[in-house]
């Protein structure tokens, strides 16, 4: 299921819906991301940080869905999901608030520890978003792709064909849980 909203959301009550009555999951995995006070420049490790006072989303309407809608058919191509979501909102937000949310749940832990990973990590660089980070004293500053999330994205390219039983090289070795 996908969303795209301006909307804030409960991920308690999301996960509830989304499981309510399917007793085949056994494992539920969720990632929700926020908006943080800083943006990172890119220098040493806790080094090079700007103030930000709010981020602004932009997406394209019908594109953004539909590419959201691949990204979550391609993780259900990989794994033996029961069911995903995806809730990502657009709008200005500041520090604290709530952008993403990503559900997946599948019948073994593993499976949907994976699919989350992946659809956290594709959103980064496949979904057509866009950022506006304001500074306290009102400069806007567009963020551009970062190296490190596209090779986050890479990772899933290398070794991912799904094995004959329908699971990933990774979880087709592990025993059910």
């Amino acid at each position: 299921m996908i969303r795209v909203q301006t909307e804030d959301f409960d991920p308690g009550a999301e996960i509830a819906r989304l499981t309510e009555g399917n007793h085949a999951i056994g494992g539920v995995t969720s990632f929700v991301g926020l908006v943080r006070d800083m943006a990172d420049l890119g220098g040493p490790e806790g080094q090079g940080h700007e103030t930000v006072s709010a981020m602004t989303l932009e997406h394209y309407p019908g594109m953004t869905e539909k590419q959201l809608a691949d990204i979550e058919a391609e993780a259900n191509r990989r794994w033996p999901l029961e069911a995903s979501l995806i809730i990502h909102r657009h709008g200005r937000l500041e520090p604290g608030d709530r952008i993403v949310l990503v559900v997946t749940a599948s019948p073994h832990r593993d499976a949907a520890f994976e699919a989350c990973r992946f659809l956290i990590d594709w959103l980064k660089t496949k979904a057509p978003f866009w950022k506006l980070e304001e500074t306290p004293e009102g400069a806007g500053k567009w963020v551009d792709a970062r190296d490190s999330d596209d090779a986050a994205t890479a990772r899933w390219a290398q070794d991912m064909a799904p094995a004959e039983n329908g699971q990933t090289p990774q979880l087709a070795d592990v025993e059910d849980r």
